[in-house]
């Protein structure tokens, strides 16, 4: 994929890192993810924080922007989406390290945190 062309198909670009001798964190917050719960069939809400430390390539956000936006009408549980998330970001862009967490809003007087982490300790 050329660098100035985008999909909005949902799959995650990238880039060549133009620093892969150094280790350094890049982090990206999506303060308006959604989702539909399995069960009820009605809409979550939450926030995604994508922390990692490239390697070769580096995520381009306007495609990241799209695959979330994928989820809107997906029937999928919280656990599910933190580790869908992270099982694409290391496909697209095998980085040394990174980590996905969700934070969800209440629902029924419960919030939810999920979190999950590659490579896996």
């Amino acid at each position: 994929m050329a660098e100035n062309s985008y999909r909005t198909d949902g799959t995650i670009d990238s880039f060549e890192n133009r620093h892969p001798n150094r280790d350094y964190e890049i982090e990206f917050t999506a303060p308006e993810f959604t989702s539909v719960c399995p069960m009820t069939g009605q809409p979550d809400f939450g926030t995604l924080t994508v922390t990692y430390i490239p390697d070769r390539r580096c995520v381009e956000l306007r495609s990241f922007k799209y695959y979330l936006q994928t989820f809107r009408d997906r029937g999928i549980f919280y656990e599910d989406v933190v580790n869908q998330v992270l099982e694409d970001l290391v496909a697209a862009v095998q980085p040394r390290w990174a980590v996905i967490t969700g934070d969800f809003n209440t629902r029924g007087g419960i919030s939810a945190r999920v979190t999950a982490t590659y490579p896996e300790d």
